[in-house]
Formats: C-alpha cells, structure tokens, sequence
C-alpha cells in the first residue's frame, strides 16, 4: 500500500485544527448578534424573523452534528473537520448575498449544518492525541476557541459593520475559514483512530445512536449530559445575543459600548474556562460542575439588579466566568464517558441537541422581554442553573476512570 504524503498529527496539531474551527463557530454566531439591527433594516425584517436567523443556524448545527459526527466516527476526524469548515465557508460567503428573509435564512441554516460538526469531531481528535491525566485542561483549551472567536466578532464588526456593511463583515468571517480548511487538509488522522478502524466493525448511523442508550449507567448519562448542555447553551445564547439590544435600550449603550461590554465578559468566561480545566485535572470533575453552576445560579440573580454601568461590565466578567466556564468540562466529560467508537457522534449528538434547545433562548428570552421586564426574564435564567446542580449529583456518573469505555463495553 502507498504511504499517506499528509503529515503525522501532533497533540498541539490536533488542538490548533480543534480550536480553529470552533473560533469560527463561536465568531460567526456572534457577528450576527452584532449585526442583527443592520441586517433587520436592510431586508425590512420582523423581531421574529432576526430572531430565527439565530434558531435555525443552531438547528442547523444539530443536524450537521448528527451527521458529521457519525461520518467522522466512520471516515476520520480529520477528514470531516475539513469538509465541515468547507460547507461553513461556503454558506457563510453566500449569506454576504442574499437579497430577502428565506434565502438569507437558507444559508444561515446550512452554515450551521458545518459548524454543527467543529465542536465534537474536535473534541474526538484531542482525546486521542493528548494523555489521559492532561485531557480536561485540553479539552479546556479548546473552549477556549469559541471564546477567542466571540472576541475577535467583539473587536472588528463595531469597527467593520459601519465601513462595509453587514454583507462585508460575512466575507470577512469567510476568510479565517479557508485558512482553516487549508491548513487541515494536509493532516493526517491519529494514530489512535487508524488502529481502531483496523478493528472495530462498520455500524449504521441508527445503531451508532443506539448505543448511547445501551444500558441503564449510560441512558442516564446521555441524559444528564443532554441536560448540561442544553442549560449551558439556553443561557449563554439567552445572555449574549440579546444583551447588546439591552444595553442599548437600557443604559443607551453604543455599538462600541455594547462590543466592550461582549469584550470583557468574554475574558471572564476565558478565565473560568481555563480554570474549570485545570480544578477538573485535580479534583472530581462532578464537583466542579457544581461549583460552577451554583456560581453561575447566584450571578445571575445578582446581575439582573445591577444598575451601573460600570458594576455591568464587572458583574458580566464573574458571571461569564461560571454561566460558560462549564463548557471547559464537555468534552472531557463526553470523551471519558462513551468508548472512542461512538465518541464523536456522542460529542456531536449531545452537545448539538443542547444547542437546539439554546436556540430556544433568544426566541424566550425576546418575548419574555417584549411582555414585561427584560431583568425578569434573565432571572428566570437561575431555575434552569438548578436544573443543572440536580441533573449533576443524580445523572452524571461520578468515577474517575479516563479510558473511555466504563459505562458499558460496544459490542
């Protein structure tokens, strides 16, 4: 057999092909926060219809995580983040061209479609490339990717979006995507995954799914972790798509203004992100989620009466360190808890349907604004933090093992 002419892969390879595209997620998502006003005005669209550009990119995500995260499991991590990012690209670049809702609505929901597969095929990838005892601050690092593409739409579409306009600032976020592109389609896939595809039999997506819910120990996982997600994603799109609108309206923040605001909370969230990692590598892992999210419960209450602006920006730095610091856990917690066989459609499946359910979050968070007080609807925030803290002592399994397989062996 001819050898492979890509290049071995390297556990900082793998991160840098894992960070990038979600940097990408993360800033696309965000750019369209920021640009919500200036595209509802040229296309002469209703607060519902800017709304469900957001939604529908997120249902997206969930169909191209089901999709792409069983092909990667089938085909190669590598193979699928580079058409994922692709298919990202593409529609991301079309999105600059859209002359009304629907087809607008169209890419926005296909760009979603690739982005979907970036968080959990890139958690796969560093779970068999990095060592077991650095695999939460790793998987860490790789949140953090999401948070670095927020900050970047925080930095440049205040600046860009009044020189360029909303179509330009979309070619703009196509750029970073095809360097991605290029940059992994020259890696070949890990080790770990090539002996394990010497070995293991083909499954259809149906039996793929299925053994998420093998046996008892693992539907309650699966559960459990469905539950984090979707909390985690709830809140965060609830909080951060709609919190420059609020600002603005509340406290007459400029564009500027609300892009510092996004600025500052994102390096909270950094911090938290970071730190769940490393505590995550010391201690159990459960008793960090708890942490977090009786951290995150309090925030939020507390930030709903905050009035100064300056209290705002401080009080959006604590509470974007625990309502996103627990995404540092994800993919640790998924890569531990399903054997490599399943795992990326495992990642893919159960982050990506919390995510469905955060789409959900500015739809009631908008209307729960539009009937009353919008501090009322971000407290209502802090049941779901309780939801969290339940779904954590009595679902998430609560061993140390780190080899993947420990809730039922894939036969």
């Amino acid at each position: 057999m001819p050898m492979s002419r890509k290049k071995p892969i390297t556990p900082y390879k793998a991160m840098f092909a894992a960070v990038s595209g979600y940097a990408m997620d993360g800033f696309d998502l965000l750019i369209l926060g920021f640009m919500l006003p200036a595209i509802s005005l040229s296309l002469s669209l209703t607060p519902a219809q800017s709304g469900a550009l957001v939604t529908w990119t997120l249902i997206g995500a969930v169909i191209g995580g089901i999709l792409f995260g069983y092909l990667s499991d089938r085909y190669g991590r590598v193979k699928m983040l580079t058409v994922t990012i692709l298919v990202f690209a593409i529609f991301t670049g079309l999105c600059a061209l859209a002359q009304g809702y629907w087809d607008l609505l169209t890419y926005r929901t296909l760009a979603g479609v690739g982005l979907g597969g970036e968080f959990g095929i890139g958690m796969a990838l560093i779970a068999e490339t990095w060592p077991t005892h650095k695999r939460n601050r790793a998987s860490a690092w790789v949140g953090l990717g999401w948070q670095l593409g927020v900050l970047l739409a925080a930095v440049i579409t205040p600046l860009l979006l009044p020189i360029i306009g909303w179509r330009g600032v979309f070619l703009v976020g196509l750029l970073p995507a095809l360097l991605s592109f290029f940059i992994r389609h020259g890696l070949d896939e890990s080790q770990t995954y090539q002996l394990a595809q010497k070995k293991k039999a083909q499954r259809g997506l149906r039996k793929s799914l299925a053994m998420l819910c093998q046996n008892k120990a693992m539907t309650k996982a699966s559960l459990g972790i469905f539950i984090l997600c979707s909390v985690q994603n709830f809140g965060y799109y609830g909080l951060m798509i709609w919190m420059p609108t609020y600002l603005s309206q509340q406290f007459g923040f400029s564009l500027t203004k609300s892009g510092l605001w996004t600025g500052v909370t994102v390096l909270g969230m950094m911090i938290g992100i970071t730190l769940f990692g490393v505590l995550a590598d010391r201690f159990a892992r459960w008793k960090v989620f708890i942490v977090y999210q009786v951290g995150a419960l309090l925030m939020v209450i507390i930030y709903a009466q905050l009035k100064d602006p300056v209290w705002m920006l401080v009080g959006g730095a604590i509470m974007g360190m625990f309502v996103n610091g627990m995404v540092g856990g994800y993919g640790a917690l998924i890569s531990d808890t399903y054997p490599l066989e399943v795992r990326a459609i495992a990642q893919n499946v159960l982050f990506n349907l919390g995510r469905g359910v955060g789409g959900f979050g500015p739809v009631v968070i908008g209307f729960l604004a539009s009937q009353g007080s919008f501090v009322i609807a971000i407290s209502l925030l802090a049941i779901l933090y309780l939801l969290d803290v339940v779904a954590t002592i009595f679902l998430l399994p609560k061993n140390t093992d780190r080899e993947g397989d420990n809730l039922g062996a894939i036969g």
